[in-house]
């Protein structure tokens, strides 16, 4: 399942930096995609010409080291996200392939304000209606079932139960 996992990956990398300009290093073997990405955002790293089947390449200015795998073109892929909390600024990214280190850089760039929002949804989406989805998870919260639901629970579960005796008493009273 990972390796289904790290092939998606790849793909969705590949596809990616197809379409997002890429800032490669002077020795030409590693990439950042997009080029100039903002605090938050994630990037597509790529290096050509690497002779191991996994790198590391590792920047003050992501979260955390990535590891790079093997995509269909022979390069290695990964992807690493940036720290919300950096200034605009270039920094320097660096790979480690096996006992060779090569260098890049990511330009940080600030545009605008900040995205408030996380990277994926972690409640109801506003998706019109003016609001009314975080209104009624709210409203469904705070408000339960009431006595109104118990008393419609309870005369279901009557119901139900008559229904179970008048069935068992029929089928006691017709011989086959």
């Amino acid at each position: 399942m990972a390796s289904l996992r790290v092939t998606l990956c790849a793909i969705a990398a590949l596809g990616a930096v197809a379409a997002t300009p890429a800032a490669y290093a002077a020795d030409g073997g590693v990439s950042v995609s997009p080029a100039s990405p903002r605090p938050g955002g994630d990037v597509v790293l790529r290096m050509s010409g690497c002779p191991q089947k996994t790198a590391t390449p590792a920047s003050a200015a992501f979260v955390a080291d990535a590891r790079l795998t093997p995509a269909a073109d022979g390069t290695l892929v990964g992807e690493s996200r940036v720290r919300s909390t950096l200034t605009a600024g270039t920094y320097d990214v660096k790979v480690a392939c096996g006992a060779a280190s090569r260098t890049g850089a990511v330009t940080v760039v600030r545009q605008g304000a900040q995205p408030s929002a996380p990277a994926s949804p972690v409640a109801p989406v506003p998706a019109g209606g003016g609001g009314t989805a975080h209104a009624a998870v709210v409203d469904a919260r705070a408000a339960g079932p009431g006595t109104a639901h118990t008393v419609t629970g309870l005369v279901l579960a009557g119901v139900a139960a008559t229904a179970v005796a008048l069935r068992s008493a029929r089928r006691r009273r017709d011989p086959r």
